[in-house]
């Protein structure tokens, strides 16, 4: 099916188009491209599939990256950006559930794009002919509906990580998963097990990051967050019976995630601060939950989860303290929070604010108000500290090592114990963070 919508191609793009065609094959952008211009939307990528085989788009042009022949696809160069170009294929058996065996090359348009996941993914066009959508794709983005292409049983057995991207893009544009497609999923779902934790990461991560990260209740409702991600089931099925909550665990959770900044560490954090909680529920005789050491807990767990899903070293250092820290009560008083920030991390304790906010934002009202004003006054006395530049760490300390070891001090655990002594006294009085009075002061230590 042919229409007459007319999407913008960039010029490098038209012009990788028209060359092919001129040479007598048939080219299109394809895909994601055409479905974020459709929603008007600037595409981040822009890629291009065509009749002509690998061998023979290479010939067309002076500059190309062999990317995956063995898959069809050559990066055509033009200046410093490349444009993956693909020859119209049939994708054979998926043997391990993610990556066809064998792919053949067709001359077909209407085959290569039978094999793609969702109907709003498999549109192309071109500005001779304009859009072709042989699926229904343009009406399901006006519908607002994620639908396999095809058969949703025979998708995501061909790749089980089709399934994670249904809820990834159902997130993204805030669409429903239409029903066949959500119980082939559901159904399917402990094929994911195949995937790599890399490829479950990606997809978690994006659907996380994006406009309702709060769908990922469709995935639990479907079963599958229970095969990467089962300590979100427990949280979802934990009731809190307490005045300051009126959600879930888990619901809590998702309001949390959806009400803190788009920055992935502080997702990450939302989306695992609570972890522990239903390891660690309790219920007094007045019929009150209560939660006690479920941040400890929820740290361990997510060390674990992190661990599993193969994060890097460094969101771990960033999340975990966040996690563990979350619910830390800090004292409104100058010196009570430099030692929080000294705790938690300079660079974090900005972070800490945000999931803070985030945390209280999503329990019931009960004493909101009160709350909002402890933190307002937690973030003013933070800002006052910042603008001052107090001593926050060792390295700011008016005393370094090099002026310990003048004066006869050994390095080794005595001259960290003279400078944790110095920056005690500094964060309890930021004007002693001066040579000569912190010389004086430990004398005894130096003397």
């Amino acid at each position: 099916m042919q229409n007459q919508v007319k999407i913008r191609i960039p010029e490098q793009v038209n012009s990788i188009l028209e060359t092919i065609q001129g040479a007598g094959y048939e080219a299109y952008v394809v895909g994601g491209c055409v479905r974020d211009a459709l929603l008007g939307r600037e595409p981040h990528d822009w890629d291009v599939t065509t009749s002509a085989l690998p061998g023979q788009v290479k010939e067309l042009f002076p500059r190309t990256i062999d990317t995956g022949l063995k898959h069809g696809t050559v990066t055509v160069m033009c200046g410093a950006v490349g444009y993956e170009v693909t020859t119209f294929r049939v994708d054979g058996v998926y043997e391990d559930g993610r990556h066809p065996k064998e792919v053949t090359f067709t001359p077909s348009l209407e085959e290569d794009l039978k094999r793609r996941d969702f109907t709003i993914n498999a549109m192309a066009y071109d500005g001779r002919g304009g859009l072709i959508d042989l699926f229904g794709g343009q009406k399901d983005l006006e519908r607002g509906l994620i639908r396999a292409v095809g058969d949703p049983v025979q998708r995501f057995s061909e790749d089980a990580l089709r399934i994670m991207r249904a809820v990834r893009f159902s997130a993204q544009l805030g669409y429903e998963i239409e029903e066949a497609t959500l119980k082939a999923a559901s159904d399917l779902a402990p094929n994911l097990r195949k995937i790599s934790a890399e490829r479950i990461r990606e997809e978690l991560e994006k659907t996380l990051m994006s406009d309702r990260p709060d769908l990922l209740r469709t995935a639990w409702k479907a079963g599958i967050t229970k095969e990467f991600l089962p300590e979100f089931d427990r949280c979802m099925e934990t009731e809190q019976n307490n005045p300051h909550h009126c959600y879930t665990v888990g619901e809590h959770i998702l309001k949390g995630v959806s009400l803190v900044r788009k920055d992935r560490v502080l997702r990450l954090s939302m989306l695992l601060h609570d972890i522990g909680k239903p390891a660690c529920r309790t219920t007094d005789a007045k019929g009150i939950d209560h939660f006690y050491g479920h941040a400890d807990v929820g740290y361990e767990m997510a060390r674990s989860i992190l661990k599993r899903l193969k994060y890097d070293n460094a969101t771990i250092r960033q999340v975990l303290p966040l996690v563990k820290w979350h619910d830390m009560q800090v004292r409104l008083t100058e010196p009570a929070v430099r030692r929080a920030v000294v705790k938690i991390g300079e660079d974090l304790f900005p972070l800490f604010l945000e999931v803070k906010q985030a945390d209280m934002l999503a329990q019931s009202t009960f004493q909101r108000e009160e709350k909002q004003k402890v933190l307002d006054t937690l973030c003013g006395l933070y800002s006052r500290i910042i603008e001052r530049g107090d001593c926050l760490n060792l390295k700011d300390l008016a005393v370094k090592g090099s002026d310990l070891i003048a004066l006869g001090v050994r390095p080794g655990k005595e001259m960290g114990a003279i400078l944790t002594q110095m920056l005690e006294d500094v964060l309890n009085v930021p004007e002693h963070n001066n040579k000569e009075y912190l010389v004086k002061r430990f004398a005894y230590f130096t003397g």
